[in-house]
């Protein structure tokens, strides 16, 4: 059987192609990303696999399952991007890699929080200039200072124990507790307390309805003057809008954020030559104690060498008629 794989990136392509091919798999790999244009490339393939940006919407689901495809091995554990119910109605099976290493993404928060902390970025670019001068570059200790951790799964946890590595106070946000981070002296609080107490506040929930727009307007007001905010979960946590506006004011000591809730058709891609038409996106480059990066924080080799070997399994599973956790959907099972 040979998979089409969509969205394959160049560091990612050999180890794709590696693990599919010990485990007795034919692999196409592609570097254009699924959407309605390129839906019809997947015709004749039982199986595709595809990245963590592909639009799997109604429609997309409806061409490829015209095309004669059957299942779809997602690359990534989120899957908001994904009309399930579609999915279900078409008898397509659906699975994802539920769990990768949590420490490539907690590990990149905190490159990105002490970046904004202590200017990295904007030092970088000015020593580059031969322009030494420490004007504006003062950041603060983390030590003492309290985290504010929206999310205490599994790359909360690893998040907690490095802030705890740091001596930080720690507060958390989540529906259910995690022992291990109250072992480490983290003390559960509602929302709107955390926001106001944190001097650091990074998130790492998953986007569903309930959470979309959690750091709305009113969130962002609650938080310090000169907090920071991380973001290396979905982008759609965040109101970018409302987050425009406060920067605008004034407000935030740094703010770094690896995703996009408009990321779609800008990040993994090239559009350097290409005039920026997102306003939004555009108003957020311009303020210097805002860093953006392009959805890397999963990019560890250690990371994508677990994501593309479960992903061969779950092909496995579903060629053997076999399920497992990493099923979302699929004929006959609920």
């Amino acid at each position: 059987m040979e998979i089409l794989a969509f969205g394959v990136v160049p560091d990612e392509r050999p180890l794709l192609e590696q693990a599919f091919r010990q485990r007795q798999f034919a692999v196409r790999c592609l570097d254009v990303f699924l959407h309605r244009d390129t839906a019809p490339l997947a015709a004749g393939y039982e199986v595709i696999s595809v990245s963590v940006n592909a639009r799997l919407d109604a429609e997309v689901l409806r061409i490829l399952a015209d095309g004669g495809t059957r299942m779809i091995a997602q690359r990534a554990t989120g899957f908001n991007n994904i009309a399930l119910d579609t999915a279900a109605e078409l008898g397509m099976t659906v699975a994802r890699v539920s769990y990768y290493s949590p420490y490539a993404v907690a590990e990149f928060a905190w490159t990105l929080a002490l970046a904004v902390n202590r200017r990295v970025a904007h030092a970088a670019r000015r020593t580059r200039d031969f322009d030494f001068r420490l004007d504006g570059m003062m950041g603060r200790d983390m030590h003492g200072r309290t985290a504010g951790v929206i999310g205490t799964g599994k790359i909360g946890e690893a998040f907690t124990r490095i802030a705890h590595g740091f001596g930080m106070r720690l507060l958390g946000w989540d529906v259910a507790r995690n022992p291990a981070c109250e072992e480490l002296g983290m003390e559960y609080a509602e929302l709107p307390r955390l926001l106001q107490d944190a001097d650091l506040v990074s998130l790492h929930v998953p986007l569903v309805p309930e959470t979309h727009h959690l750091i709305d307007r009113e969130a962002l007001r609650t938080m310090k003057d000169d907090a920071l905010l991380i973001n290396s979960s979905r982008g759609g946590l965040i109101d970018s809008e409302a987050l425009v506006e406060e920067l605008r004011g004034g407000r935030f000591a740094g703010v770094g954020l690896d995703v996009y809730e408009a990321e779609e058709g800008l990040f993994f891609l090239d559009r350097s030559l290409e005039v920026m038409r997102d306003d939004v996106l555009a108003r957020l480059m311009t303020f210097t104690n805002v860093l953006v990066t392009s959805h890397q924080a999963y990019y560890t080799r250690d990371a994508v060498t677990q994501i593309v070997d479960t992903t061969v399994s779950n092909i496995e599973d579903y060629v053997a008629g076999r399920t497992s956790a990493n099923v979302l959907v699929s004929p006959g099972v609920p």
